[in-house]
């Protein structure tokens, strides 16, 4: 197993069993349906939620570099998951507004650490993934297209929510009275994550095809290169 990649998934893993616990363990205070989950950044025991999504992010980090390192992920894929890492560190670091005192600059970063985060997954995963999914390799086509579904369906999440916002301020209505803020919230969360452990399994493999994983666009070059020697 590429050690970088088993140690972002068991930072993952730690993460994730964190925020699960808070949410399990406040169902009796909050309401999960209208609440997010950055709730629980709030009051004395906002630490333990900081804790939690910043071993996310640390976990992100070592994936993108496992990907980077096996040459699963280009220039492009690597920045915007490394993107979705930074979105977490700030949303870890900074809490929400707390709309009982008012809004405040920790809540405004808080608030773009979140919109960077939830755009860059997506995109991390469908564009590390798309290359992949016609390899004549089992396994990384395998991978490849559990990765990609994952992040279309994250994708789908983001342009639904966005054009649900539209159609409220079209009608005068605030964004977050327009849906079950909390229940979407939980639901992008959850595909989003689960796209994340998909690209940290997928780096995580110790030999994915008996051999060296050699990248669509080095395969393009070395074609080039050989069709202009025999030439």
């Amino acid at each position: 197993m590429h050690q970088p990649a088993r140690w972002g998934l068991a930072a993952v893993g730690a993460g994730i069993t964190v925020i699960v616990g808070l949410e399990l363990t406040s169902l009796d205070e909050m309401n999960p349906i209208r609440r997010t989950i950055s709730e629980h950044g709030l009051g004395p025991d906002g630490w333990i939620f900081g804790w939690g999504v910043g071993l996310l992010a640390a976990g992100s980090v070592a994936i993108a570099v496992s990907l980077a390192r096996k040459r699963l992920a280009g220039a492009f894929g690597t920045v915007a998951l490394l993107a979705w890492s930074v979105g977490l560190f700030l949303t870890a670091w900074f809490e929400k507004h707390d709309w009982s005192v008012g809004p405040s600059m920790s809540g405004s970063i808080h608030r773009v650490g979140s919109f960077v985060a939830f755009l860059s997954l997506p995109l991390a995963a469908v564009i590390i993934a798309r290359p992949w999914r016609h390899r004549e390799r089992s396994e990384l086509r395998r991978s490849a297209l559990v990765a990609f579904g994952l992040g279309i369906c994250s994708v789908l999440w983001v342009v639904g929510i966005g054009a649900v916002m539209l159609i409220g301020a079209g009608n005068g209505l605030a964004w977050w009275r327009v849906m079950p803020l909390g229940l979407v919230e939980r639901g992008m969360a959850i595909t989003e994550v689960a796209a994340l452990l998909a690209l940290g399994v997928w780096g995580a493999a110790r030999r994915l095809d008996g051999g060296e994983v050699v990248s669509p666009a080095a395969e393009q070059v070395s074609a080039g290169a050989k069709q202009v020697a025999a030439g």
